[in-house]
């Protein structure tokens, strides 16, 4: 017996938060961060439903969900149908502030493709996090 795939609704509360999750398009958010940003444009949508919808976006490939570690709330990042969903996508969390960089750096995906080649190690760029002090810090 063949699973059929559920319709994806949309509703109001759906919506409002795609439209807010574009708006912040390009930076990695927490649902915390979502939450608020609903709750300051005056959207009563709670916090399971945006849990709720963020995972169903993440599903459809619409949104991208990064775990970077235990003691780090997940962080999503709205990627859209036609964006870089896919591509090789890095961190960088500084220790002293928590501080979390994202970037895309073809470097990077030079070393992604030597482990994998020469090392039979297939990297996952998604969970990859370099570890150390961003420039703020090392200021400081």
């Amino acid at each position: 017996m063949s699973e059929k795939r559920k319709a994806n609704y949309h509703t109001r509360q759906r919506d409002e938060l795609t439209e807010c999750l574009r708006s912040m398009a390009g930076g990695h958010i927490t649902v915390n961060d979502v939450y608020r940003r609903l709750a300051e444009q005056g959207s009563r949508t709670g916090m399971t439903t945006v849990y709720r919808q963020l995972e169903k976006l993440v599903d459809e490939g619409l949104v991208n969900k990064y775990t970077i570690d235990a003691s780090s709330p997940a962080c999503f990042e709205y990627v859209g149908a036609d964006a870089h969903a896919g591509q090789a996508c890095f961190h960088c969390k500084c220790d002293k502030c928590g501080k979390l960089i994202h970037l895309h750096c073809h470097d990077l995906e030079t070393i992604q493709a030597h482990l994998l080649a020469e090392h039979g190690f297939q990297m996952n760029p998604f969970r990859t996090v370099f570890y150390g002090l961003c420039e703020e810090c090392r200021q400081a």
